[in-house]
């Protein structure tokens, strides 16, 4: 049996730490992991992605449509462009903050954000959205928005780990000077 999970944002909101984070806690608790990672122009602000798959079961790393348990997503659109991968029941933890394309900065399309997050709160029962602009003003950084999901995607119950294992994990793969803040992040509740 294995959890499926997809981590998804944009270039430089710390996706991959996520999903390393997360690979780092389970393999720690004997859970089998297998990773795959897709970060195309994420230096330029474009999409990456995350499969992370905990447990026992399938042999690839790459998850099928309609199969995963769990999408935590750093950005919006970038929950919605992975919905075709979750599955019926499945959970979605998501950031309220857009990150624009830079088509929708010049003026050349429109990023409809209200929209994006009323077609989620349609179309998934467990929905968990992260007031990330919040976050940033009481913990001083966007730059932990990766840890504030985690926390969340912990507090769901979707996420098979807990709040111990990923602190572990923080404690093992993050510069020390940056754990007090890391702490207040996966503790961040709102």
């Amino acid at each position: 049996m294995s959890t499926d999970i997809i981590l998804c944002g944009v270039g430089g909101q710390g996706t991959i730490l996520a999903s390393k984070l997360i690979a780092a806690a389970a393999m720690k608790k004997n859970i089998p992991v297998k990773t795959a990672e897709t970060i195309g122009m994420a230096q330029r602000g474009g999409s990456v992605f995350s499969h992370l798959r905990l447990g026992t079961g399938e042999g690839s790393p790459l998850i099928g449509k309609k199969r995963t348990d769990l999408i935590i997503a750093f950005e919006p659109a970038e929950a919605v462009r992975q919905m075709p991968f979750l599955k019926e029941g499945g959970s979605v933890v998501v950031s309220s903050h857009p990150i624009l394309p830079v088509s929708a900065m010049i003026g050349d399309s429109a990023y409809d954000v209200e929209g994006i997050m009323d077609y989620l709160r349609h179309k998934v029962d467990r929905l968990t959205v992260v007031d990330s602009d919040a976050a940033a003003r009481e913990l001083g950084s966007m730059k932990v928005l990766n840890v504030v999901l985690l926390g969340a995607a912990v507090r769901s119950g979707a996420l098979g780990l807990s709040e111990q294992d990923i602190l572990a994990a923080i404690h093992e793969r993050v510069p020390a000077r940056f754990h007090e803040l890391n702490e207040k992040a996966l503790a961040f509740a709102r």
